[in-house]
């Protein structure tokens, strides 16, 4: 049985610290969009909010849920990330789960949450 290739604990270790930076964004970004949906009605314009309710309700919750959607797209983001840092530890990152080959390490630093590799990405929609 061939020996399945990795990264070494060096390259591992630069994946973890761009994961580890692109997760503090995400997080911070995700608490934005979490304190967006909490507070949009205290713009300090209570006295004179209400004569706009009924135009504005529509657009408010439009842009409510699009915010929502938003958060929930980034908390999905973050769960990702925070699963790679899972596959450093094992030190299973960086391979495909697909092809079982190494992951290019320029796809894994755009996209450094990725499982598959280009090949497998394009053998999926064919």
């Amino acid at each position: 049985m061939a020996e399945t290739l990795r990264y070494s604990d060096a390259e591992l270790l630069e994946f973890k610290e761009i994961i580890t930076k692109k997760l503090d964004s995400a997080k911070e970004e995700y608490r934005y969009l979490v304190n967006q949906i909490k507070h949009e009605n205290e713009n300090g314009t209570d006295d004179t909010g209400s004569a706009y309710v009924a135009i504005d309700d529509g657009s408010a919750s439009q842009q409510k849920e699009s915010v929502s959607q938003l958060a929930a797209r980034q908390q999905k983001f973050i769960d990702s990330l925070e699963t790679a840092l899972v596959r450093i530890e094992n030190k299973t990152y960086g391979i495909c789960r697909v092809t079982g080959k190494l992951i290019s390490k320029d796809r894994l630093r755009i996209v450094p949450h990725t499982t598959q590799s280009i090949e497998a990405k394009k053998n999926q929609y064919r």
